[in-house]
């Protein structure tokens, strides 16, 4: 037991999905690709109460959650570079890093499967994500093969790392468009996950989500401008889903005459500090 403690938890961005909804949290939630970031999401734990981000005061239901089923009361102080509701998946870092983190200040003896599905659980309730949590566990160029948590989900990964470049426009409701209807959507991601499990590389990572992109029918006018100016510069850059946010690999945003932010592919998942 300690009176404080740190996790980090890179930030995702995910390239395609289709969505598996369940009556049970744990078994619900995404199958797709994404990338694991290092720019990410740093969750400070301690005794008191009250959840910050950036030095704001916030309320993250998901955190609420993790929080109320290890039964404690803590001060949760996040930071990152990172925007919210931009398709980075802070909310579930932030679920994630309080799981992690206030496991070690109360000894609450959970194991990490344990606070990952915990933190899963949350974040599937409050709406705000269906597979950030476990993808930002793994690390790297995650695919969740599977739906739900540890144990119930299945995972693997496109062994890979380089630099990648984002540009955020605005943010898009996560909770809006998962309790939509998915059907369309869900099945480009099927197809998505098809094409790069059977070519495991970030080029055809690129090139499903993509055609996702596309198919899904989510791009705003700007998002869509962004992808074109970057193919016609002879590169390739995607929507990270769900938010207003474009992201490519290499220098193909900055090639095509956009300031991007610059951050690389994080090859471990979250974690104690």
């Amino acid at each position: 037991m300690t009176d404080s403690a740190s996790a980090f938890v890179p930030g995702h961005v995910t390239g395609f999905f289709s969505a598996h909804p369940h009556e049970d949290p744990a078994k619900a939630g995404s199958r797709g690709g994404g990338l694991a970031l290092s720019d990410g999401v740093t969750v400070h734990v301690s005794r008191g109460s009250g959840t910050t981000l950036n030095g704001e005061t916030i309320a993250v239901e998901a955190v609420e959650t993790v929080l109320a089923d290890l039964g404690v009361e803590a001060r949760v102080e996040a930071e990152t570079p990172l925007p919210l509701g931009s398709g980075f998946g802070v909310s579930g870092a932030m679920a994630l890093g309080t799981a992690l983190a206030a496991n070690a200040v109360f000894d609450t003896e959970r194991s990490e499967n344990a606070l990952v599905g915990l933190a899963h659980r949350a974040e599937v309730e409050a709406g705000t994500g269906l597979g950030d949590v476990v993808a930002q566990a793994r690390g790297g160029v995650p695919l969740r093969l599977e739906p739900g948590a540890p144990g119930v989900g299945a995972m693997d990964g496109v062994p890979a790392r380089t630099r990648v470049e984002y540009l955020t426009l605005g943010q898009l409701s996560t909770e809006d468009v998962l309790s939509g209807d998915t059907t369309i959507l869900s099945a480009a991601g099927e197809r998505a996950l098809t094409r790069v499990r059977a070519t495991p590389t970030l080029e055809t990572f690129m090139a499903a989500s993509v055609a996702f992109a596309r198919e899904a029918g989510l791009l705003t006018d700007e998002l869509r401008d962004v992808l074109e100016t970057v193919e016609a510069a002879g590169g390739r850059a995607s929507m990270a889903m769900l938010g207003e946010t474009a992201f490519a690999l290499g220098t193909d945003l900055s090639d095509a005459g956009y300031d991007p932010a610059v951050c690389a592919i994080h090859p471990p998942g979250a974690g104690l500090r």
